[in-house]
């Protein structure tokens, strides 16, 4: 059985940059976690930061993946909109390389991460903008700007998961259900 290198130098760096973060994490590092060489590594990926945008592409298909799985097509856009958020924003407290690239994000202001946080940021609305263009083509919603549309719901419902729970009892997902009626879709279907 042949051993994927490329696979194992992915998980250990994951690893590494869950653990220690992108700034702290070496080369060196994710070749001991690996078991390789340094070289071996090099074999694949020309440098750290081509290693740790290799591993956020396949974190944004994951997420995508996994916000899919959460739609059915007997629900309305408004349900499916709601579960796939929810899957989401869960992803993302669940999963220790997020957290950590959140947190180092917040903490130190790493450019590296910064531009990886952004482009997972980008492609959760790019994403939901295309789950609202799909609705407006089927009568369900009308909206002035669908980008727009994308960017306040993500927006909205990350404050609502996040910003709140800094000062307050973290909300239901049925409160936040009922909120984004109320301010969100009763919007989108009188405008």
């Amino acid at each position: 059985m042949a051993i994927d290198r490329k696979q194992l130098i992915i998980e250990a760096a994951t690893k590494s940059f869950s653990l220690f973060g992108y700034k702290a994490t070496t080369m060196d590092q994710v070749a001991k976690l690996a078991n390789v060489g340094k070289g071996t590594i090099y074999n694949f990926f020309t440098n750290k930061e081509q290693l740790f945008q290799e591993i956020v592409h396949s974190l944004i298909l994951e997420i995508k993946s996994a916000a899919e799985e959460s739609l059915k097509e007997d629900q309305n856009f408004h349900e499916n909109l709601q579960a796939a958020l929810n899957q989401i924003l869960e992803y993302r407290t669940k999963h220790q390389f997020m957290m950590k690239l959140f947190e180092e994000e917040r903490e130190m202001g790493t450019p590296a991460v910064a531009e990886m946080v952004n482009r997972i940021e980008l492609a959760i609305i790019a994403y939901i903008q295309e789950k609202v263009e799909i609705a407006v083509n089927k009568g369900e919603i009308t909206v002035y700007n669908s980008e727009v549309s994308a960017f306040l719901m993500y927006k909205v419902y990350k404050a609502l998961i996040f910003d709140w729970e800094k000062n307050h009892e973290p909300l239901k997902k049925e409160e936040i259900a009922k909120i984004f009626q109320n301010f969100i879709f009763k919007g989108l279907s009188n405008y």
